[in-house]
């Protein structure tokens, strides 16, 4: 996910996109701790992408507050 692709989103979709990332990091957690876990690099790819819609709603928000 591009940051570019996540400025273009209306806060409202950003948060929703944020809930299934979230949901994702819960659901990859439980696999690696039961060691069903395949893809070990979708781990950190979900983490950064909640970082990057966190920052983006962020500064959605600075924005708006002008």
């Amino acid at each position: 996910m591009k940051a570019e692709e996540l400025r273009s989103k209306t806060p409202d979709q950003l948060r929703d996109s944020l809930i299934q990332l979230k949901k994702e990091a819960f659901n990859l957690r439980f696999q690696q701790a039961t060691n069903q876990l395949e893809n070990t690099a979708r781990m950190r790819a979900v983490r950064r992408d909640v970082a990057r819609i966190k920052t983006v709603l962020n500064q959605k928000a600075a924005e708006a507050a002008k």
